[in-house]
């Protein structure tokens, strides 16, 4: 009942590294930038003693293919998570998605017409505006920094994933969290997904905020440095039929920095979506 990625998945945007395990109703786990499906390591095994969880990596992330022509922005991502449903044979899974995997599941579900049991949005990019200043700024330099020596990459990469998390975490977790970006392919696509990054993807589906169609929890770290509590509880205004639940003193990784606390909440919410 571990974290592990054993199966491979040929999808329109290239080659995607799967895992699944557990038992019971159905559960997808969607991970965000610049993370991976092993941000959901901690909480997958206890998970899975009540569910048949699945997860990826997106395409540019993690194990999943990474190639120099690969588009990945978010259009891409809602269609390659519908064709991950479809590849699972998922009509109706319960959806936990962290960060961007906020916004490909809402593409997926008001835009390809997949339908959830339940659905759960953890510290998610789902509205405007969003992105910090560091984050424009790469996306109009990508050139410049991919000259970087790998030993700066590296220090790019370490400072910016320091900057999501307000607690201490398990040193061989940062380092899980990091090295998929340090490879030649993986600084190339590191820096593509700054470049591919378009607030237009999340301004399609905000005005249909309110035809989400399952019961929904809206779950936010409170002292969340990139994407503010305010944005968490503007995001419960245009989905007032959702839950809402704060995380006191965690950041924007709340599955790595307080998992214990974290699967409480998606037990909590998904053992009730699955009997509705």
């Amino acid at each position: 009942m571990q974290w592990k990625l054993d199966e491979t998945v040929e999808t329109f945007a290239g080659r995607v590294a799967a895992g699944r395990c557990g038992a019971g109703p159905a559960l997808v786990l969607a991970h965000g930038w610049p993370w991976s499906s092993f941000s959901w390591h901690r909480v997958i095994p206890e998970l899975a003693k009540h569910f048949r969880v699945h997860w990826y990596d997106m395409p540019g992330y993690g194990q999943s293919e990474k190639s120099a022509e690969q588009r990945t922005s978010l259009d891409v991502q809602g269609r390659v998570f519908a064709e991950m449903l479809t590849h699972w044979d998922l009509e109706r899974p319960i959806v936990v998605a962290h960060d961007m995997g906020g916004a490909t599941t809402l593409r997926a579900h008001l835009l390809h017409d997949c339908a959830f049991q339940g659905f759960v949005l953890m510290n998610v990019v789902a509205m405007r505006p969003w992105g910090s200043a560091f984050f424009e700024h790469v996306g109009r330099h990508v050139d410049a920094f991919l000259g970087l020596p790998p030993h700066i990459h590296r220090a790019v990469v370490e400072a910016y994933i320091e900057g999501a998390i307000v607690n201490e975490i398990d040193r061989s977790d940062f380092e899980q969290l990091v090295a998929p970006w340090i490879s030649e392919e993986g600084t190339a696509s590191f820096y593509r997904q700054f470049a591919q990054a378009d607030e237009k993807y999340t301004a399609e589906v905000e005005p249909l905020f309110g035809r989400i169609r399952c019961p929904s929890k809206i779950i936010w770290g409170e002292e969340d440095p990139w994407i503010p509590l305010e944005r968490g509880r503007a995001l419960h205004a245009l989905i007032p039929q959702a839950a809402f639940e704060t995380l006191p003193g965690i950041g924007h990784l709340p599955q790595i920095e307080a998992p214990d606390r974290v699967l409480g909440l998606l037990l909590e919410a998904c053992s009730r979506f699955a009997k509705a």
